[in-house]
């Protein structure tokens, strides 16, 4: 049974407009004739219509009582049945790689891509150097390799790229986005011979019994080639981009999306694409730590205020790798063999505590909220360390500073508790559950395994978390991502964590109310009431009237935002 509420709001409103269908008065459109789905309270709310006015909602009721505030000038939008509910938020992703992978090979194995061995690595970068009719020195660059289901079940190695790529630098991006492969030509290019030590936090793994890099570079041994992976393109080109990588985020829904690692050499581009009116939705940028002295307290840019769609939300940090990588920092080992480690794998962090309990004071004294990559359990102790490191160094505390811990994967039941004491938000990543739980069941043993992005076990704490797809690590598709929180489905469809799967009410909590509350904006998005952002996703079905193993296949028919359409599924789709 539905349940309606707001014919209150719609009356107040009504009276204090006056005569509700006087032009300039009137609403700028109703939507009508499908389930509205308010997001608003702990179990689903529908309203009848609704009435935006001026890029908010003006409105929500009964249908009867909103078209008293249509006039003349309105447009009246019937949903034939489709499904009304508020715009995706991303609690996690990286709009910049997306902008990138769309001139990058996709590595992806099925079904994302079509890569099942290295041969079709191989294949797949000659593909992309004829596309672009690239020089036999231009740099090419393919993401989503994963080793765990190549055929040959390791990492390719710069030998495996030589024969076909002699002069070409050759750079293969890991889909965790932890790790890469580089032929000799790109090793070359950055420097990375027999004498180059190990960078502090990654590793250069090496030939067999001998010093020679094999091509596998790890966590921050990618830093040597970064200057090569973000060589500078024509602005014009850049800004084209990012408006269709913009296009894809609305095309799937959401109305607020993140770049969840922007370094200084991008800020320009995003800054420029906000100028350029090339941001139709919201954007929130998490500038990367390592450049936090000239960003934090300093006045450089201004924090948690929107200009053009974009705003900096909050500083970056990252602790740790990629658990499917087995980078990730863990108190327990891997029970699989692990590259470059021989004894005791327990992956590594990537900073020193005292500079995270650093970065933790200077941003909590600057009121900067923080954000952080953390996927084991040992880089979360770093993280919740740090917080008591920076509120006894402050002499201060509050439980509202909500602190991002990104991903918190294998996170354990008493980190939890530790998240509910300090006000500690993590931000899942269920889709892990399908396309590597079978690995991580291998590699983590099947009790922590089960236990991945525990979305149930967190809410039920009270604890406000959220959900994301980490695009381009895995698809920007939110119904996906619904999916794996509601069925915990691997890919070889074994139900990983049965007591971890969510309603879909819960899991729409976690994209939508939740998605705001992150970023500190549950004040106007996150639910559709008088008042907010018409911000909105239309869908084909509602999720929380299908099987739930149908949820993968409802389509995104349209998105609004601010009550401007920025995406309409074509009639031919």
């Amino acid at each position: 049974m539905k349940r309606f509420r707001g014919v209150a709001c719609v009356a107040m409103l009504v009276l204090l407009s006056g005569c509700a269908g006087s032009s300039g008065r009137s609403a700028d459109a109703v939507y009508f004739g499908g389930d509205i789905l308010t997001m608003a309270g702990e179990a689903p709310t529908y309203v009848e219509a609704l009435a935006v006015k001026d890029g908010h909602i003006l409105a929500t009721g009964t249908k009867a009582e909103v078209m008293k505030l249509a006039g003349k000038a309105t447009r009246q939008v019937d949903l034939a049945g489709r499904t009304l509910l508020p715009g995706f938020i991303d609690g996690h992703s990286h709009l910049l790689n997306y902008a990138d992978g769309l001139v990058q090979a996709n590595l992806n194995p099925p079904p994302v891509g079509k890569v099942q061995t290295i041969a079709d690595i191989v294949t797949q970068m000659q593909a992309l150097k004829t596309s672009l009719g690239a020089s036999d020195t231009t740099v090419l660059i393919g993401q989503g390799y994963d080793q765990s289901y190549l055929a040959e079940k390791r990492h390719p190695t710069a030998a495996d790229l030589d024969a076909a790529f002699p002069t070409n630098p050759v750079i293969l991006l890991h889909v965790s986005g932890h790790m890469l492969v580089a032929n000799s030509a790109a090793l070359r290019l950055g420097g990375v011979t027999a004498a180059t030590k190990d960078p502090e936090g990654g590793t250069i793994i090496r030939k067999h019994g001998s010093r020679e890099p094999e091509g596998l570079l790890q966590e921050t041994g990618m830093y040597f080639l970064k200057d090569t992976i973000k060589a500078p393109r024509a602005i014009e080109v850049d800004l084209d981009l990012v408006r269709r990588a913009v296009a894809a985020y609305a095309e799937n829904g959401y109305t607020t999306a993140q770049e969840g690692l922007l370094f200084a050499e991008k800020r320009p581009l995003l800054e420029r694409a906000a100028k350029d009116s090339v941001l139709t939705i919201d954007v929130v940028a998490l500038p990367a730590y390592v450049d936090a002295k000239e960003l934090v307290g300093t006045g450089a840019i201004s924090w948690n205020t929107y200009s053009n769609h974009l705003k900096y939300g909050g500083l970056k940090l990252a602790l740790d790798g990629s658990p499917q990588g087995k980078t990730a920092y863990l108190t327990s080992p891997y029970l699989t063999p692990v590259p470059g480690c021989t004894s005791d794998c327990r992956g590594f962090p990537t900073m020193a505590q005292a500079d995270v309990n650093a970065l933790f004071t200077l941003c909590y004294k600057n009121k900067v909220q923080l954000y952080s990559h953390c996927n084991g359990d040992a880089s979360i102790d770093m993280m919740i360390a740090a917080h008591q490191a920076a509120e006894k160094a402050l002499g201060e505390t509050s439980t509202d500073r909500r602190t991002v811990i990104i991903h918190s994967q294998i996170v354990r039941p008493d980190q939890l508790q530790s998240y509910k004491q300090y006000g500690l938000l993590p931000s899942f990543f269920s889709n892990h559950v399908y396309y590597w739980g079978d690995e991580h069941r291998a590699n983590l043993g099947p009790e922590r395994a089960a236990f991945i992005s525990p979305l149930k076990s967190t809410l039920a704490l009270g604890v406000r978390a959220t959900n994301h797809t980490d695009a381009t690590v895995t698809p920007l598709d939110p119904l996906f991502l619904l999916w794996t929180s509601v069925n915990r489905v691997t890919r070889t469809g074994q139900v990983l964590g049965p007591d971890e799967r969510v309603t879909p009410y819960q899991g729409l909590v976690a994209l939508t109310a939740n998605g705001a509350y992150e970023y500190f904006e549950e004040k106007t998005k996150g639910t559709l009431e008088a008042g907010k952002l018409a911000d909105f996703v239309m869908l084909d079905r509602n999720p929380l009237k299908v099987d739930p193993m149908a949820i993968k296949d409802i389509k995104v028919m349209g998105t609004v935002k601010e009550g401007r359409s920025v995406y309409e599924r074509p009639a031919a789709q």
